[in-house]
C-alpha cells in the first residue's frame, strides 16, 4: 500500500531521467534540496555518469516500490515517456500529482529569477554556455542549464544564486500532454533569438507554426526586459513585425553600420575587424570600441553567438569589454567541433550538426581555419528532420566547404540516400557499416585530413571504435 509523504525534505521522481534536460533538472533539484529519484528504460554516459556524480539514484527498469513513498510530484520527460510506458501508466492509475519537466523547472527553480533564454534553430547551447561563464567570470554565480557539456564547468547545470539564470531554451513540445514549446514556460526577462528555420519536422509543419510559438514567447518578455537579435534576419524581422514589446538589441557581422535601426527602442552593435576564421573580433557601437575578443573558437556562427552572449550580459550589468575578455578562456562545448582523435596527418572532430544550414557553417568555418587542407565529412542524417527527408535538397549542397562526404544510412531513413549521393555537389559515398565508415576515417594519410563526424546521436558507437582505432595507428 502507498504512503503519501508530507515530511520534509520534499521529493520528486524523474520519468525521462536519462535524457539531456530531464536529467539535468534531476541535478538542479538535488541541489535544491529535493529527494531526487529517477527511471529510464537508457540511461547512458555522460548523463549516468552525471547522475552518479550527484548521489542520485536512477533505474533503467520500472518498479511500483520506486514510487513509495509517493513523491510530491512526478516530473514527466517527453520523447521517452509516450503513454504506454508502463511508469507512466502507474503514475496516471495511481492519480499522483505530476508536472512536464518544462512546467517544474519554470514553478520550482526559475520563479524570481533573472533568466537569460538563449533561443533559435542553431547555436543555442553554444551561446548559453558562453553566456553562463560570462556571469561566472562576472562574479554572479549564476543558475544555468545548458542542453550539452561545457568544457569550462564540471555539469551542465547549476542551481547557482539569484538572480541569474542562464538557459538553453528549445522549441520543441513540452510533454504529451502540453504541445506548446518549452520556452513558453521559462518567461525570460533576456531573451535572445540567434536564427531562425524550419526544424522539427515531426511536431511542426511549417516555418509559420514555429513563428506562433516565437510570438507568444515575445509576448511574454517585459517591457524592462530586451530581445537580442541579429541585423537583417528576414524570419527574425517578420516575427517581430507581429508585435513586440520590450527594447531590441541587434548586432551585425563585419560592417559598423549604426543605421540597421530607426526604431528609438533599438541598439545596434558590430562585429568589426574580423579574422577570416573568426578567431579575433573587436565589437563598435555608435562609433566607439567597446570590446574585443580573441579566442580559440572559430566561424562566423561562433561570432555570431559571442555577439549574442555579449549583449545579453551586458542587459545583466556586465561590461562589454569585460565579457569579451573573459570569452579568451572560453573553451567550447563537446561535440562542437570537439577533438576526439589524432594520430599521423589525420585530426577526427566531432560535432552535432543536425541541420543542413549547421552542417554548412561548420564546414565553411573549418575551411576558413585550415585553408586548403584536406576535409572529410562523415554524416548521419539522424534527426526526425532529416530521417523523413524534409531536408533532403538542402543537403545536396550544404557539404561544399568538404573535399568528400561519407554518409551514413541509419535504420531510421525513410527516403533514398543513394541518390542523394549521386546528386551531392560534392564527391560522395553512402554506406550502412559503421565498421567500414571507421576504416575509411582511420586510413593512413601522407597530408593533413580533418574529418568532421557528424550526428545528434550516439551515431551507432563510431566515436569509441574510431578513438580506439587511431590509438593503434
Amino acid at each position: 500500500m502507498l504512503t503519501r509523504r508530507t515530511a520534509k525534505p520534499p521529493r520528486v521522481y524523474f520519468l525521462g531521467i536519462g535524457g539531456t534536460l530531464m536529467g539535468n533538472l534531476a541535478i538542479l533539484a538535488k541541489q535544491a534540496g529535493y529527494v531526487v529519484g529517477g527511471f529510464d528504460s537508457k540511461i547512458y554516459p555522460p548523463m549516468s555518469d552525471q547522475l552518479a556524480a550527484a548521489n542520485i539514484s536512477a533505474h533503467d527498469r520500472f518498479d511500483p516500490s520506486h514510487l513509495d513513498p509517493v513523491p510530491d510530484v512526478v516530473v514527466v520527460g517527453n520523447a521517452s515517456m509516450p503513454r504506454g510506458n508502463p511508469a507512466l501508466e502507474y503514475t496516471l492509475n495511481k492519480g499522483l500529482n505530476y508536472q512536464s519537466g518544462a512546467e517544474w523547472l519554470a514553478d520550482t527553480i526559475l520563479r524570481d529569477r533573472h533568466v537569460v533564454a538563449v533561443s533559435g534553430t542553431h547555436g543555442k547551447t553554444s551561446t548559453t554556455a558562453m553566456v553562463a561563464w560570462i556571469l561566472h567570470c562576472a562574479g554572479t554565480n549564476p543558475g544555468f542549464l545548458i542542453g550539452g557539456a561545457s568544457r569550462n564547468f564540471d555539469h551542465s547545470a547549476a542551481l547557482g544564486s539569484p538572480p541569474f539564470f542562464a538557459i538553453e531554451a528549445d522549441e520543441y513540445d513540452t510533454s504529451y500532454f502540453d504541445r506548446r514549446s518549452k520556452f513558453r514556460h521559462y518567461r525570460p526577462k533576456t531573451l535572445i533569438i540567434g536564427n531562425l528555420e524550419f526544424d522539427h519536422a515531426d511536431i511542426f509543419s511549417n516555418l509559420d507554426e514555429i513563428k506562433y510559438q516565437f510570438h507568444h514567447l515575445i509576448r511574454e518578455i517585459p517591457a524592462n526586459g530586451t530581445i537580442i537579435v541579429p541585423s537583417n534576419d528576414t524570419e527574425i524581422d517578420s516575427l517581430l513585425a507581429r508585435g513586440c514589446w520590450s527594447p531590441i538589441e541587434r548586432f551585425t557581422l563585419g560592417v559598423n553600420d549604426q543605421s540597421a535601426s530607426t526604431e528609438s527602442t533599438e541598439t545596434t552593435y558590430s562585429a568589426v575587424n574580423i579574422a577570416n576564421d573568426g578567431t579575433s573580433f573587436d565589437i563598435m557601437r555608435e562609433g566607439s570600441l567597446v570590446g574585443s575578443v580573441r579566442w580559440s573558437q572559430f566561424g562566423l556562427h561562433n561570432v555570431a553567438n559571442a555577439m549574442s552572449a555579449i549583449l545579453a550580459a551586458n542587459h545583466c550589468g556586465i561590461d562589454p569589454k569585460d565579457s569579451s575578455r573573459f570569452l579568451a578562456d572560453f573553451r567550447g562545448v563537446k561535440r562542437r567541433m570537439e577533438v576526439i582523435a589524432r594520430a599521423g596527418r589525420t585530426t577526427v572532430y566531432s560535432d552535432f550538426a543536425h541541420h543542413p544550414t549547421a552542417i554548412q557553417r561548420t564546414l565553411d568555418a573549418l575551411r576558413q581555419h585550415v585553408g586548403e587542407e584536406r576535409i572529410l565529412a562523415v554524416i548521419e542524417p539522424r534527426t526526425h528532420t532529416m530521417s523523413l527527408g524534409t531536408h533532403r535538397e538542402r543537403l545536396r549542397s550544404c557539404c561544399s566547404s568538404a573535399d568528400e562526404v561519407v554518409w551514413y544510412r541509419p535504420k531510421t531513413i525513410k527516403w533514398n540516400l543513394d541518390k542523394l549521393a549521386r546528386d551531392c555537389t560534392t564527391p560522395s559515398s553512402v554506406h550502412s557499416r559503421i565498421e567500414d565508415v571507421v576504416d575509411i576515417i582511420c586510413k593512413p594519410t601522407k597530408n593533413p585530413v580533418h574529418v568532421v563526424i557528424m550526428s545528434n546521436g550516439g551515431f551507432d558507437g563510431i566515436f569509441a571504435q574510431v578513438t580506439d582505432s587511431m590509438q593503434r595507428l
